[in-house]
């Protein structure tokens, strides 16, 4: 059995593992989640108790949560790829450090913002949130930019998970209008590069429900309870 991304609409971080498994070559298939309705459905909470996206039925039938593990699963499985490196080396620890701060920093950083949309605030509360958002973004971005420098990518000289990663999370920016990311060079640079990749464009489509050409291992998109179906049978 090929491995299920459980990916959210609209604009889930689980945009950063499609672009991932296309980088894999890994065989896969798509199980779309309508956020928030369906991740509080019985069905999907059998797949992820906590109810967020994204979420991964392994090839072995096993559910994992949590874009890091997720991510890093995919990445044992394609060292070949480039996009990951073997566990005890230098690389797999600046890789693991990269992704470390992608989560716990850039991402988070747009929490008190998510917040602000997805939940009634009154103005003083607005006010607070937006200042508090702004100021974790800003420092999120120019903590990245440095990091990032004149580097073709976040690791080097090659495309690794850590950039996958990075896509969709750095697109969220058009939802919260609190930095313009030509403010930052370097992001900048590598945001249009990755916008320009094949599997990027793919991972658009597929959110977008509009002709997506998959370049890696792409088998189909399944219904939440069918896959929950594999689960069982696993």
């Amino acid at each position: 059995m090929s491995a299920i991304l459980y990916y959210g609409v609209p604009s889930g971080c689980s945009f950063g593992s499609i672009v991932a498994l296309e980088w894999s070559g890994l065989p896969y298939r798509l199980a779309r989640v309508d956020m928030p309705q369906m991740i509080h459905t019985p069905a999907y909470r059998a797949i992820n108790p906590v109810g967020e996206t994204p979420a991964l039925l392994t090839a072995r039938g096993d559910a994992l949560a949590e874009s890091l593990a997720i991510l890093n699963h995919i990445g044992a499985q394609a060292i070949a790829s480039g996009i990951a490196f073997a566990q005890g080396t230098r690389e797999f620890d600046e890789l693991n450090r990269m992704l470390a701060f992608l989560n716990t920093t850039f991402f988070n950083a747009f929490a008190p913002l998510w917040h602000l949309l997805e939940h009634e605030s009154d103005e003083h509360e607005k006010l607070a949130l937006t200042a508090y958002g702004r100021g974790k973004v800003e420092r999120a971005h120019a903590q990245l930019e440095r990091m990032l420098g004149d580097k073709p990518w976040l690791l080097g000289e090659h495309r690794t998970l850590a950039d996958a990663y990075f896509i969709g999370i750095a697109r969220w920016t058009k939802y919260h209008a609190v930095v313009d990311r030509r403010d930052y060079p370097n992001l900048q640079r590598l945001y249009d590069k990755l916008e320009a990749d094949p599997a990027v464009i793919f991972a658009h489509a597929i959110e977008q429900q509009t002709a997506a050409v998959s370049a890696g291992g792409f088998a189909g998109e399944v219904g939440l309870e069918e896959a929950l179906g594999f689960k069982r049978a696993a």
